[in-house]
Formats: structure tokens, C-alpha cells, sequence
């Protein structure tokens, strides 16, 4: 197994602080097997870093900084206050362990949600925001994951939504499973820096419909 470390592309304009906090770090080998995948899952163990994405013999591990683990926690919170307004039912399992092995694939999304009350196979919904540019191809991943709708966040395009459609992810202008979220707004909160705030302008938002 030889390792590569990949150079990942820097946010533009560059955010204030340290770069072990507002970088994410990413390390990608080449030639892993899925059995070296699966070992090196189980010496990982519980510990929720770093992230492990896996394309058919390239393995990428990100440790997300601090400024992408407070984007997603806001982006999770909004969807979820989103749900509870509207009553609807969903089970959010977060950066879950997703792999198929005929397919050689796996991913850690940031978050995941399946829709409805019952724990399914696979999400409905994975969401990945890129803070930091590079790493392996997400879409061709979560493709041969059969994820059926994929989100992704940065902060130049907003919010671009991915449809699996025919075995191809298709971009979409808004959500099949959330059809009625105006994703615009989502996508302006996600620059709040108070989350709770974040949350109630969203409910606000959405009592004064």
C-alpha cells in the first residue's frame, strides 16, 4: 500500500486563524485493497476521525477542520428544525460507515438522513460540504452507494443538489425528498455564526408561511 499525499485546494478568499483549524487535512493512498479498508476501519474504531471515503483501490482520509464541522452541525440543525415544523419524519445517522463491497466503495458523509420512521439499508440523503477543495470524486462513490440524493455545500456555489437517476446523479434545482425547502435560504443561513440564531430565523421563517 503506497501512500500519496494529495494537496488539497485552499479556500478563496483564505479564512483568518490557525490552518490546523480552518483546513481540512486530507491523506489519500493508492493500491488499498477492501480488505485493507476494512482493517483499517477496525483500527480506527469509534474515533469519529478522520473520515474515510473509498473508491475502488484509493482510500482518502479527511480530518475536517473545525470551520467544516461547524457548517455541518448548522446545515444538520436547519434541515432537522425543518423536519420537526413540517412534521416530518426523518432519522438522522451522521457520518455513518457506508460500504459496498462489489462496487468498491465507501463514504463517511458529513451527515445522512433516511425519510420516514424506519431504519433503511442505506440514507436517502447524504450531505458533504466542502470547505477545503480536493479528495477522491464524492458523486462517483455515492453512486455505486445507490444513495438516492446527494447534497453539496461550498461557499462560492451555495447548496447544489444531485438526483440518482437511471444510475447517474443528475443536478437538480431542488430536493425530490424536501421539495418545498427553500434551499436559497438554508444556504444564507448557513453563513450565521450563531447557529441557534440560524435556527430560530429559520422557524421564523417558516410559522410566517
Amino acid at each position: 500500500m503506497v501512500a500519496a499525499y494529495h494537496e488539497s485546494r485552499l479556500p478563496d478568499p483564505l479564512p483568518e486563524g490557525d490552518p490546523a483549524e480552518t483546513f481540512d487535512q486530507r491523506v489519500i493512498f493508492h493500491g488499498v485493497t477492501w480488505k485493507d479498508f476494512k482493517a483499517l476501519l477496525a483500527i480506527r474504531g469509534d474515533d469519529p476521525k478522520p473520515r474515510f471515503y473509498y473508491l475502488e483501490g484509493e482510500l482518502e482520509l479527511m480530518s475536517p477542520s473545525v470551520s467544516h464541522e461547524m457548517v455541518k452541525k448548522t446545515f444538520a440543525r436547519l434541515l432537522e428544525a425543518y423536519a420537526d415544523e413540517l412534521g416530518i419524519d426523518i432519522i438522522g445517522a451522521g457520518s455513518w460507515t457506508l460500504k459496498n463491497r462489489p462496487r468498491k466503495r465507501g463514504a463517511e458523509p458529513d451527515e445522512c438522513y433516511m425519510i420516514g420512521a424506519e431504519v433503511k439499508k442505506r440514507p436517502d440523503l447524504a450531505i458533504e460540504v466542502i470547505w477545503t477543495q480536493g479528495g477522491l470524486d464524492k458523486l462517483a462513490i455515492y453512486r455505486g452507494l445507490r444513495v438516492g440524493e446527494v447534497w453539496f455545500w461550498d461557499r462560492k456555489e451555495g447548496i447544489q443538489v444531485h438526483l440518482l437517476c437511471d444510475g447517474d446523479y443528475v443536478k437538480a434545482e431542488k430536493s425530490a425528498l424536501f421539495p418545498d425547502l427553500n434551499l436559497a435560504l438554508i444556504g444564507e443561513l448557513l453563513h450565521e455564526p450563531n447557529q441557534s440564531q440560524a435556527v430560530r430565523k429559520l422557524r421564523a421563517s417558516l410559522r410566517t408561511q
